[in-house]
């Protein structure tokens, strides 16, 4: 059975600083207006007047979490590049399994 991999975001130690974005651009050679994955910014009001801000890095339909690198044993360029180190690479089950510990988090995998 062929293992499938996926891409795991914890979103609330993102700091929003876009490494991701740049190096999948870079690693891809996206022309501007194109990316593999994409910060967004959400910013909240919360009912004690309190602003949060999160960032999401959301991976796009252009992303196939640099297929030619895994095949090369390398992780994908975005995790690779994560300052904040809040992306995992690995197959989706093992993946699931870090998602059952704590809140904040998204299970990417491509088609």
């Amino acid at each position: 059975m062929k293992v499938r991999y996926g891409l795991l975001i914890d979103y609330e130690y993102c700091t929003g600083c876009h490494t991701c974005e740049v190096a999948c651009k870079q690693e891809h050679n996206f022309p501007v207006g194109r990316w593999g994955i994409k910060v967004n910014e959400i910013i909240l009001e919360n009912f004690n007047n309190r602003v949060s801000i999160d960032y999401l890095p959301f991976p796009t339909d252009l992303c196939n979490l640099c297929s030619h690198r895994i095949q090369d044993g390398m992780l994908p360029s975005c995790v690779k590049h994560c300052q904040a180190g809040c992306m995992k690479f690995g197959p989706v089950g093992e993946l699931a399994m870090e998602m059952e510990k704590k809140g904040k988090m998204v299970l990417y995998t491509p088609k």
